[in-house]
This record gives C-alpha cells, structure tokens and sequence, in this order.
C-alpha cells in the first residue's frame, strides 16, 4: 500500500473507508518509497499519540531525509525540521510552556472582535457578487490576517506572506526553495523588528522570552515557531472554513439546525472538524524502542505514519461515522492531535471557524453552491483542502455587532 494512493486518491472518503476494512497497523510506503507502518483505526492512533516510546524527533532516525524530499534548502531546512511539532520531551515542553504563556485562553478571547471584524470586511466584499469563489473570499485570507495580528506582522505585508506561502505549497522544488528562504529571512527580520520596538503581540512576548529569561529559547527556535504558527495558523483554519462550508451546504437539515441558533454553531464545529479536518495524517513517528501494536512488532526507528481522517471514522469510536451529524456530543475528535503534541492554536482554530462560519450563513440566507457537489475538487496532499469552493452569495443582511 502506498500513502500517495490515498492523499492523491479521487474519493479520499473511499479510500479512508478502505483502511477502515484492514488491519489497525500496516506496511505501507510513504511518498517517497521509504518503508512504513501505517496505524488507522482510533485507539492504536492514540497509543502512538500518548505513548513515549514513540518520537517525533526525525533525528532518531535515517530512513528518510524529508527536508530534502519536500525542497527545502540545508541552509534554512532547520527552520522548517524543527519545529515544536518534532521535538521530544524535555525540549517539548520546555518550547511548549513559552508559547502556551503567550498564547493563552486571554489571547484568544481578545482576537475575537478582530476575527469578526476581519470576517465581515470580507464577507462585505463579497456581498455584490453574483458568483465567487469562498475560499478566495473568506477562507483564505481571513486566517493569514488573524495570524499576522497575532505575531505583529504588519499588514502590509500579508501579501508578501501570501505570495510565499503558496511557493511552500506549489509542489515545485524549486519554488519551495526560494520560498522557504523568504519566510525565513522575513521572521528574522521580524524578530530583529521586535527586539527593537516590541508590542503587545505573540512574537513580542516570545522574543522577550529569549531575551530576559537567560536565551533559553534560541533565535532559530524564536523562527521556527514563528513559522510553525504561520502555517498551522493559517492552513489548518482555512481548511476548516472551506470544509466545513461544503460540508453544511450539501447536508441542508444540518445547515438549518445551525441556522434556527446561531449560536450553535461553536457546537457544530466540532463534528466538521472530525468530518472535514484538515489534517489527514499526522506527523511521523518513530518507537525508541521494540513495540507490539496492533497484532505488529515496530522496530526501533521505523516510521510510524498515523492516520487521523480513518482514525475520525473508526466505527468502534464513533456512531455512523460516515455520517454528518452537527448534534453529535461526541468531541473525542483526533484533528487536533492528541496528547502532548495536541495542537497549541486549537482554541484559536475553533474560534475563527466558528465565527466565520456562524457569520456567513447569517449575512447570506440564501448562500448555495454554484457547482454541483460532484464537481467540487480537493487538492491533492497532506491537507484536505479544496482547490476551489464557487458560491452564490445571494441576499446579504448587515453584519451584526459582536457579542
């Protein structure tokens, strides 16, 4: 079995079901050939989330170079390699405390007026449109403005931040290169810009914490988290909106379930991230040591590739779990991870999905797909994500004040 021949699969949700019907672990290969096990059902993904004998540090291992798999440069591949998702315990948790101090509960509910606000400029402009495509519209700018107003990036270089962000996702090596150079170079900038004349922002706090608190947070750690949070800041929410649109606009009695109380939307977003998250699979692992898992023994430092889409439809952890149901009050979801690597922006993640979504179907009554759902098309990748989402606007009302 190979991984690409299910994230380049024409039917993911097939495909997914597919793994469902084998066993829990499984030889398969990974995008480059490289021999690994890969683990789909719900309880065996969450033994390798939990359990310490399996690594997320890619240095225990030499099976595979994924720095120089995906384009990245020797030169700023650290940046990108090492990032809080593939560090171990003690370094982990010594990252993770300095960014949960900054990037709090408090933090969160203060962005929240913004992400309103944010969403309904976008949304405004999108009001007197007989056609438009969402994600252009909403759901792929709204998360890169709330990211860089949570880092203190200006906003005059959000364009500059998403010219480069799409060179990272172009699946051209030699696009990605020059766009892993700037992103690099700009959050050295960035953080040299704070040093200076620090803010109230994330990246202010963090850089403080490299400056007063003796440099136990090194300037490549201050960059790489920087660049952490703009891609999980921005891939994962944007993934969440335009999924979890498609998914309320074909399944119409759970769209007017939402609908009848606004307010339940920030409910709903749990089943869409399960249904429609958008990570697929998480990052690999490695055991430090013999494991049985499964009915397998895993060898130390083989690769271990978890999947979270099959995971989220294991039908021993979830009822009908092919099935839409914004009601469901099961949020034993994995889309966020699990366990210590359990995704640090998850609160923020929720709020942008819930207020734009919850704001969307408001503003416009009579929102509908202007395509058929046969004709929507996903990127092929390690992400759900929409290639594009075509609507019709409809009716508009006024935005409504934030409460």
């Amino acid at each position: 079995m190979k991984l690409a021949d299910i994230l380049f699969a024409p039917d993911r949700e097939k495909a997914f079901a597919g793994l469902l019907d084998g066993p829990p672990v499984r030889r398969a290969k990974y995008l480059d050939g490289t021999d690994i096990w890969l683990v789909t059902r719900y309880q065996e993904i969450r033994t390798v989330l939990t359990d310490e004998r399996f690594s997320n540090d890619a240095t225990k291992q030499s099976s595979t170079d994924l720095a120089s798999n995906i384009g990245l440069p020797e030169d700023v591949a650290p940046y990108f390699t090492h990032t809080l998702g593939t560090y171990d315990p003690p370094g982990h948790t010594r990252l993770r405390r300095h960014v949960a101090r900054e990037f709090n509960a408090r933090r969160v509910r203060e962005l929240r007026p913004r992400i309103k606000e944010f969403t309904d400029e976008l949304l405004t402009a999108m009001a007197d449109r007989e056609q438009a495509d969402l994600l252009e519209a909403l759901a792929r700018p709204l998360p890169l403005n709330v990211i860089c107003e949570l880092l203190g990036a200006p906003a005059s270089d959000r364009q500059q931040l998403h010219d480069a962000l799409s060179g990272m996702t172009s699946g051209d090596l030699e696009k990605i290169g020059a766009a892993a150079r700037t992103l690099a170079g700009y959050f050295q900038g960035l953080v040299e810009e704070k040093r200076k004349s620090p803010g109230s922002d994330l990246l202010s706090g963090l850089t403080a914490a490299h400056d007063q608190d003796d440099g136990r947070l090194s300037n490549e750690e201050l960059i790489s988290m920087s660049l952490s949070l703009l891609f999980g800041g921005r891939d994962t929410t944007f993934s969440l909106i335009g999924n979890g649109a498609m998914l309320l606009l074909t399944h119409p009695e759970q769209l007017r379930w939402v609908r009848e109380d606004p307010d339940r939307m920030s409910h709903a977003v749990e089943e869409l991230l399960r249904l429609g998250g958008p990570a697929d699979i998480a990052v690999l692992r490695y055991p430090l040591e013999e494991v049985e898992l499964g009915g397998e023994t895993i060898s130390p430092g083989e690769p271990v590739q978890v999947v979270y889409a099959s995971g989220n439809r294991d039908p021993e952890q979830f009822e009908d779990p092919h099935q839409l149901d914004v009601r469901r009050d099961d949020r034993s979801h994995l889309s966020f991870g699990h366990g210590v690597h359990h995704c640090v922006g998850a609160a923020l993640g929720r709020a942008e999905g819930e207020i734009a979504l919850r704001t969307l179907f408001t503003r416009f009554p009579d929102l509908t797909l202007a395509v058929s759902p046969e004709e929507a098309v996903y990127q092929p990748g390690m992400t759900r994500a929409l290639a594009t989402l075509p609507v019709r606007p409809g009716r508009s009302v006024e935005p409504a004040p934030f409460e």
